[in-house]
Formats: C-alpha cells, sequence, structure tokens
C-alpha cells in the first residue's frame, strides 16, 4: 500500500455531512441562520422563486450523495452515525419529495409560508445594538425582492395548475389587512412601522424607510394576491386528497403512516377522553349537559386573568414555577436550559400559541408566545396545560436541551432536522406528564387539560377524515355514515372544543393549509408514551423516569418510524 494512501485524510462522517449541510443551507435561507444565531444572515432574506427553491434542491440532492459515502466510511455506522444518517436521510427526502410535486409553487397557508416566515423573523432578531438594528433596516428593505420571488413561485403554480385553497388565500389577505394597519388595528402605520419604532432615535429616519418599504412590498403583494391570484385559484379544492396527504403526513411525522388506522385511533381517544371529561365537567357544573356548558360557565365564572401585561407576567411565574419543581426530581435542567420568556404574538398571526427556539448560543432565550386575539380577559383552564405544551416541560424543555447538547450530536440533529411531531409528540406528552405528577390541582384546570387533548383527538379524525373523505363510523354521535367535508370538520370540531368561534375557523384553515401537520400530536404521543412503556418493561425496577427524560430529551431529532424504538433501548 503506497505511502500517499497510508496518510490520506478520511473524509467525513455523517455527523459532519450534517453540520456541512447547515452551513450551505443558511446560505440559501437566512431565515433558518438568524434562528440559529448567525449574525450574518440578520440581514438577508431568502430567494423564494423558483430557482431559488431548486437551489435548496440541489443541496439536498448533492448532500444524500455524500451521505451515503459517509456512512460507509469506518466509523459511519455507530450508534451516533447511524441515528444521524437516517434523520438525515429521511428529512432530505421528505423535502425533495414535497418539492418535486410542486408544493412550493402554491404555498399559502394562514400559519405557515414563506410570508409569514419573513414577518416572524423579525419578532426573534436581537435588537439591543445599532448594529442590531441596522442589520434590522437591511432585512426589511430586502423584502420587496423576497415577495417578488414568492409572487413568481405563486404565479408559476398558477400556469401549472398547483393551486392553493381559496380559504388560505382569502384569510391570509385578512392577515395581511391587519399588518397593513388597515383592519383592527389601534395604529394605522403598520406592523413593520410600529416594529421600527423600537429603534434608537438616531436611526429613526432609516428605519422609518425601510419600514416603509416593507409595507410598500407587503401592499403590491396583497393587491396580486387579491386581484390576480385569488380570481386565479376560484373553485379550486380545499382538501387535497390521498396522495398529497400522503406526501405532507411523511413531511411532517417523519414516517409512512397507515392512515386510516390513525384515523381508528383518533376516535377511539375521542371516546375515551369524551368519558374523563364528563366526570370532570360534573365537578366543574352539576348537571351540565355536556362538557363544553361546563366550559363555557368557566369562561365567565372561573379562575381567569385581567390584562394583556397581567397574563404575560402570569404565564412566566407559571413556567419559572414549573422549572423550580420539576429540576432535580423529574429532570436535570443545565443553567441555560432554565431560561425562558413569555412574550405577547405580534396582531395578525394565527390563533394558536407557539414556540420558538433558542439560538445555539443561548443569547436569545426559548420563548413562547400567547396571540390574544384582542382579548383582554384570560380563563386560566384554557392556559395552563398549553403553556405545560409550549413552555415547561413541553417544547422549551425539548427544544432547548438539544440546544444544549448540539456540540455532541449535530447542529442539524437539534435544529433544522427537527421532526414536527417528534416535538408535537413531545409537547403532548409532557401535558399528560403534569396531569401524572399531580399539577393540575382543580377539576376546571384538569377539564381544560383533557379539553386540549381531545382537541389533538378531533385533530386526527378531522385532518385525516377530511383531505381523504373517509367515512364518519356508525358508533359517532355527529353525522354517521356520512362523508367528511371541510364545513362539516369545522362543526364537528367546534361542537367539541371549549375554544371560541374564531379559533376554530382559524384552526380549521389551518389543517386545509397544512395537511397532515395536526396529526403529529397525538401520533407522536403515543410515540412517546410506547417508548416510555417498553423501556420501563425492559428495566423493571430499575427505572429512573429522570435519566430516561433526559437521554430521550438528548437524542436530538427523530422521526416516527425510529422514534419508539430508540426510547424503548434508553
Amino acid at each position: 500500500m503506497s505511502d500517499a494512501i497510508n496518510t490520506a485524510t478520511p473524509g467525513p462522517l455523517p455527523r459532519q455531512v450534517a453540520d456541512t449541510y447547515v452551513d450551505a443551507l443558511v446560505e440559501l435561507d437566512p431565515i433558518s441562520g438568524t434562528y440559529l444565531g448567525v449574525p450574518e444572515s440578520h440581514g438577508k432574506l431568502p430567494d423564494f422563486s423558483p430557482a431559488g427553491q431548486e437551489a435548496v434542491a440541489v443541496l439536498n440532492r448533492t448532500t444524500l450523495e455524500e451521505l451515503a459515502a459517509a456512512e460507509a466510511r469506518p466509523g459511519g455506522d455507530s450508534d451516533e452515525e447511524r441515528r444521524c444518517a437516517r434523520l438525515l436521510r429521511e428529512r432530505l427526502t421528505a423535502e425533495l419529495a414535497v418539492h418535486e410535486a410542486g408544493e412550493g409553487l402554491r404555498a399559502v397557508s394562514n400559519l405557515n409560508s414563506p410570508l409569514h416566515a419573513v414577518r416572524g423573523i423579525f419578532t426573534v432578531m436581537p435588537s439591543e445594538t445599532k448594529e442590531d438594528w441596522e442589520a434590522v433596516a437591511d432585512r426589511m428593505r430586502a423584502m420587496p425582492l423576497a415577495l417578488d420571488g414568492y409572487r413568481a413561485s405563486l404565479a408559476e403554480g398558477l400556469s401549472r395548475g398547483l393551486y392553493a385553497g381559496p380559504r388560505q388565500v382569502s384569510t391570509v389577505l385578512g392577515q395581511l389587512a391587519q399588518w397593513l394597519g388597515e383592519k383592527d388595528s389601534e395604529d394605522d402605520r403598520g406592523w413593520f412601522a410600529q416594529f421600527a419604532g423600537g429603534c434608537p432615535d438616531t436611526l429613526r429616519p432609516e428605519l422609518g424607510e425601510a419600514a416603509a418599504e416593507a409595507t410598500r412590498a407587503v401592499s403590491e403583494l396583497r393587491d396580486w394576491l387579491r386581484d390576480v391570484y385569488a380570481p386565479g385559484i376560484a373553485g379550486a379544492p380545499e382538501t387535497v386528497g390521498r396522495e398529497r396527504y400522503a406526501r405532507w403526513a411523511r413531511y411532517w411525522n417523519g414516517a409512512d403512516l397507515d392512515l386510516e388506522e390513525a384515523y381508528h385511533y383518533g376516535w377511539e381517544e375521542f371516546h375515551r377522553l369524551l368519558g374523563e371529561m364528563r366526570t370532570e365537567a360534573e365537578e366543574v357544573l352539576p348537571g351540565a349537559k355536556t362538557p363544553w356548558e361546563a366550559l363555557r360557565h368557566l369562561d365567565t365564572h372561573g379562575e381567569a386573568i385581567e390584562g394583556v401585561d397581567a397574563v404575560r407576567e402570569w404565564l412566566q411565574g407559571l413556567m419559572d414555577e414549573a422549572i423550580s419543581e420539576l429540576d432535580g426530581t423529574h429532570f436535570e435542567l443545565a443553567d441555560p436550559v432554565r431560561r425562558v420568556e413569555a412574550r405577547i404574538a405580534p396582531p395578525g398571526s394565527a390563533a394558536a400559541p407557539y414556540y420558538t427556539q433558542p439560538s445555539l448560543d443561548f443569547s436569545r432565550p426559548g420563548r413562547t408566545w400567547l396571540p390574544t386575539m384582542g382579548e383582554t380577559r384570560f380563563p386560566v383552564y384554557d392556559l395552563v396545560s398549553t403553556w405545560y405544551h409550549e413552555g415547561v416541560p413541553g417544547h422549551h424543555l425539548q427544544l432547548a436541551q438539544w440546544t444544549y447538547v448540539a456540540d455532541k450530536l449535530s447542529r442539524y440533529q437539534t435544529t433544522v432536522g427537527m421532526v414536527s411531531a417528534n416535538a408535537e409528540g413531545w409537547a403532548l406528552y409532557a401535558e399528560r406528564l403534569m396531569d401524572e405528577l399531580g399539577f393540575l390541582t382543580t377539576a376546571e384546570r384538569r377539564l381544560g387539560y383533557l379539553d386540549a387533548q381531545m382537541m389533538r383527538s378531533t385533530r386526527v379524525i378531522v385532518d385525516i377524515g377530511m383531505h381523504l373523505e373517509l367515512e364518519i363510523p356508525a358508533d359517532s354521535p355527529f353525522h354517521p355514515g356520512e362523508r367528511w367535508t371541510p364545513e362539516l370538520a369545522q362543526e364537528f370540531f367546534g361542537m367539541h372544543s371549549g375554544r371560541p368561534a374564531d379559533f376554530v375557523e382559524s384552526e380549521l384553515v389551518r389543517y386545509l393549509g397544512m395537511p397532515g401537520q395536526a396529526i403529529g400530536y397525538k401520533l407522536g404521543e403515543r410515540a412517546w408514551l410506547e417508548g416510555r412503556d417498553a423501556a420501563r418493561r425492559e428495566r423493571g425496577a430499575a427505572f429512573d423516569a429522570k435519566a430516561w427524560h433526559m437521554a430521550a430529551l438528548s437524542l436530538g431529532s427523530l422521526g416516527l418510524d425510529d422514534l419508539v424504538r430508540e426510547l424503548s433501548a434508553l
């Protein structure tokens, strides 16, 4: 064997390939760069045009080729490398399937679209220094080009008969009216001008001009959506059918699902939870005809927080209390993970609360966000379990722990490789864990928790049911034997939810625009429970829940195909 071969530098292993992919992706997608805390990304926006989308696809294809070579190298089959390789292959393959089907050419949604990504990124940008605000101005000035690229993709979709759902378009038009200060807004300057108003006085002229550019770009896109796109997709179906649904379900869940089995599981959980809800409802309002009558009673007569500032402080206190009670007993938390902030979501957001992950260096902490939807009174039954989900021990503990162990795994596994059903499943498991640990101390708080669980079960039913036009079972209390439609789905969801009508409508639009995502909460929770139960059976009396939780939270992202197996082995 020659000296040249003996001294050759070995090629990268899968985790190195994954992190090289992250570096390359950040160049193409500066929004991801900002979430990761890359300063060079803060003043830029992605190319949302068809060419920009194809550039990401080329990166994905090239990375898959490099991954195959990396797996064949010595050390490429270790547990750490194997887990990373399986995730990277599954994620990039799922993303390519969505891209090659042209889904990026009809990406209109009330929650998940380039348009929402562009505005949302401003809320997580640093804003402490002059340089921070100059980056904000640069990013605002980049919006016209970015939104032109987005419009070009939608126009290409129109020409190819790849249409978004009409409800998505009409909902987004309403959201844009709020962003522009034309609807339900106390400040008619528009959202970008309001955001820029927080800058230092010396930068006000520059930020004002940049905000005006961003506002004009949004206004022009709104006009095109209203005058060209909406008429062009009039009459298009709202649901996606089995082929598109299966593709999206793979994308959101990291698994090829048996959709009929999942649909029936949703119904099983519906009936189980309904029985538990009736028991708690009798405690809350004796004689209530339905659990939701008891919840409506709590809307006006139950424990509540008055005022937007007060509810933010209360939510912060709830998370601080959970960290204090859980750390050292059921989890072992590093100092950076213990920090989480409660925030109020900007106007024009979708109705559901959400969480944003900390930057890799923790300079930006994890944050929960509450959309107030114009309300000033907030019933506690609807908040406690939700903040266990969004904050502690839900999304924050998982995603902040991933960030903390990123150097031991790979940045890919702990950031952009996230599988929605894994994270949402953990967060729903976290709600159940707090119930198991006795934190839901009153009947009204436990009824709120069960209502949240019921919402996730009805999501499985209506999301799969309406997109696949499945039959409603004969033992259903609602339209047995009929086929699901969006109209029936909205009625069913509203009948079996304590949420207000505007929330229910926003949720249904979300399910129509993000097919296969909403089912991941309940199916992901099932995977987490199955993994824990298998580990407990294997270890018997030696099973340590705290150690298992921390090991599980340090695995990084996994699709549901792999999650149960990996959790069972801990």
